[in-house]
Parts: C-alpha cells; structure tokens; sequence
C-alpha cells in the first residue's frame, strides 16, 4: 500500500491523471507547503480531498505524546503501517522550533550508551516515513514554524542514504527549510560521509565521535573496527574539502571511559586538523547501560582543558530527559515488550 508522502510529484501527477496541472500544484502545496491534512485543502473539491484521503492514507499513527520542559519538548510515539515503532521529538525554543527524526525502526550499530542500539534493527524507514514526521511536527507545531531539522533520533541516517536523501531534497525544496538548517548525525559511515560530499545541497554534518582512541571507541562505538579513526579522519577531510563546512563532534560524556585529561587531548589532536567544534553532552540514562555520566563540574573542566587547546566547544543542554527524549534515550519502549513477547513464544 502506498502511503501519502510516499509519492513523488511525478507520481503525484500520474495519479491524477485527467486533472488540470494547478490542481496537482494544489495539493502538492497543500501537502508540503502548508503542511495541511487532504480534507483541509479546500481550493480542492470535496470529492478529490475524500478520494485522495481514502487512496493514500498516512503512515504514521500517534500511539502516544509526552511533553517535558513545560511543553517546550514533545516526544512523539508512531505506530507504522507493519505496526513497528519508531518516536520523533519536536522542540521549540525561543528563536527556532526543531525535528528531531529518526530515520531506522531500531539501529544496528549497537552503539554501547545508545538506547536505540540496545533494541536492534528491524528495517529502514521510507522517504514518506520520515518526511511525514516532519509534516506531523509541524501540525503540531500550529503556529510557530518548524525551521531546523536534525537526523539524531532511531537509526543510522546513513546506513539507510536513498530514503533519507530523498527526504532531505522534499524537505528542503518542498517544505522549504534550509540546507544549512538540517543536520545529518552520523556514528561514522565512511561510505556515506563520502557520498553526501558528493550531494548538491550543503547541509550540517556532526559525528558521534564520543572517544578519539580506536581500543576505547571499538567498546563504544562497534563501527570503528570497520571504520577506525584514521579511515574516518580522512573521509571528514574530503567532506570538508567538497563542502567548505565545519563539522561537528558528538561527544557523551561518561565517566571513567572518556573524560580524562588524556581523553581531552586525544580529541584536541583529531579535531584540530579537521577545525571541528565539539558538543560535550552529558550522558542519559538508558536501561541497558549502567556506566554513570561524568559528573557535571568535569564536564566544565574537560571543556576548559579543550578550550585551552585551541578546541571550538560547548556543553550541550540536555532536553526532555524526563521522558527519555534526550540524545541516545529513544527506544520505542513499547516495540521492546513486544519483541520480549514474540522471543519468549519462540523459546
């Protein structure tokens, strides 16, 4: 069955074959530019927006919403069409309001900290899965604008590139949100990192670097033994010499893993050549993963220590970990039970 964002104009306009152009120009607005719902379409006659609602339904069902920081975090919970899984998190602040999208049902990256890798795979999202929860987003949004999209939530943007690419172009040329207002998180797929180098669009790129010695970092982040530091290291300077943009580096701050001084000044050598800035992000809890954060006086001190190194860096500010939205917490929670449920039949 194909869903509502699933198609593209082209197909969009093959399906409604025998209408005036504007009517597909119509709907399409309607759909992206607006971010409105069929039946909402109204210079669209009835009986197209009914038709049209019944043909392509949507993907996503809300299974459950969860607010935090006094509304300013919302954690979306989906239902999609096989009945896996997935959450999005919407989050407005004084000057902007950003998506935070998953892009995977689960990931196999099996990232140590990470509460997504805990889970496991199941399967990539669609390019209408992932651009309708923008869309969703922003009907929940109302008034203020989504204008800044990050690809950190479910799954490895780039273990999955043909949909989330193509969701980035609709994003960007449909929805209208700026190139340099979407950022692709990556925990470092040196094959990808070199084919988005090669994309028009010059949108923000951050890594989940988290240790800069590849024995720590194998532990942490299991995709460094088939892409070790140095392959990395030189996939970002290729990147940077085809976009002209600084990179970022992700780093969960844990305790006794990654914030000694020696930490401190393995990550000032890597990302001094590359002119990296450096988010600090003090660690969340995640049920599979019992190492405490870094306590937050060290993280100011590790930051102090990469300042005086000549290294670009902040301290993130942790949003929504409450209702476990914050960076590495998303799970499905629900999806977990029923995987716990289909294992136990099976045994």
């Amino acid at each position: 069955m194909t869903t509502r964002y699933e198609l593209s104009r082209k197909e969009l306009t093959e399906l409604l074959d025998g209408e005036p152009k504007y009517r597909v120009d119509q709907v399409w607005d309607g759909l992206y530019s607006q971010c409105k719902e069929p039946q909402e379409i109204t210079n669209v006659p009835k009986q197209l927006r009914v038709a049209f609602s019944e043909l392509l339904p949507a993907a996503l069902t809300l299974v459950r919403e969860t607010e935090a920081d006094n509304g300013a975090t919302v954690k979306q919970l989906w239902s999609l069409p096989d009945g896996l899984l997935v959450e999005s998190v919407l989050m407005h602040y004084r000057h902007r309001s950003t998506v935070c999208v998953s892009s995977q049902a689960g990931c196999a990256m099996g990232c140590s900290f990470c509460a997504t890798g805990q889970v496991g795979f199941d399967r990539n999202l669609t390019t209408g899965e992932i651009v309708e929860q923008v869309i969703r987003s922003s009907q929940r949004a109302g008034d203020k604008r989504i204008d800044n999209i990050v690809f950190m939530g479910m799954g490895e943007p780039l273990a999955n590139f043909e949909s989330v690419w193509n969701a980035v172009t609709r994003i960007n040329s449909d929805m209208g949100i700026g190139a340099r207002h979407i950022t692709m998180s990556t925990v470092g797929v040196v094959p990808g990192i070199k084919r988005l180098a090669n994309e028009d669009l010059p949108i923000n790129l951050a890594v989940s670097l988290h240790s800069a010695n590849d024995q720590t970092r194998n532990k942490i982040a299991p995709i460094n033994k088939t892409y070790p530091l140095r392959e990395l290291a030189d996939a970002l300077q290729f990147y940077m010499r085809q976009k002209t943009r600084r990179i970022s580096f992700e780093w969960a701050m844990i305790e006794g893993i990654n914030d000694s001084d020696t930490d401190a000044k393995q990550l000032a050598s890597y990302s001094l050549p590359l002119r990296a800035h450096v988010n600090l992000i003090p660690l969340n809890s995640t049920p599979g993963y019992q190492t405490k954060g870094t306590d937050p006086k060290r993280i100011l001190e590790f930051r102090d220590l990469l300042d005086s190194l000549g290294v670009n860096a902040t301290v993130r500010n942790t949003r929504g970990s409450d209702i476990d939205a914050a960076c590495g917490q998303l799970r499905a929670e629900q999806q977990v039970v029923l995987k716990t449920r289909r294992s136990a039949k099976s045994s």
